[in-house]
């Protein structure tokens, strides 16, 4: 991937994670912690892929159809702040790595293993 494209990728992630918040479909809003994880524009900028995070209980179905409803206003709003020579269009999907990282974290520390002593050297 060339440098121009990580840019553009980057920088659709920051303005979306910035856009997303001021979404007032109560679908979108519905509880939880929402971040951007990931955007990947094709090489023609016609599509994105924009990855979402949510932490917290959420009704997925509901969630991807009001970000697909909101998906042209945050287009519209991309546009205005990214001057690109086309302004992809989104596809939205939800990425669950984070919160398969708190769980897996979490059976981690519930795991009943002694701590090692470091202070045997051996001796």
């Amino acid at each position: 991937m060339n440098n121009k494209l990580e840019r553009t990728n980057e920088d659709v992630r920051y303005v979306l994670s910035q856009l997303l918040p001021r979404v007032k479909d109560p679908r979108v809003q519905q509880g939880g912690l929402i971040s951007i994880t990931r955007a990947e524009v094709t090489g023609d900028l016609r599509y994105c892929k924009v990855y979402v995070s949510v932490l917290g209980e959420l009704n997925e179905k509901d969630f991807k159809r009001g970000l697909r409803s909101a998906g042209p206003w945050l287009r519209h709003e991309l546009g205005r702040a990214l001057d690109l020579r086309y302004t992809p269009e989104l596809v939205f999907e939800l990425d669950k790595s984070i919160e398969h990282g708190a769980r897996m974290s979490a059976l981690i520390d519930a795991l009943d293993i002694p701590k090692e002593d470091d202070s045997d050297d051996g001796e």
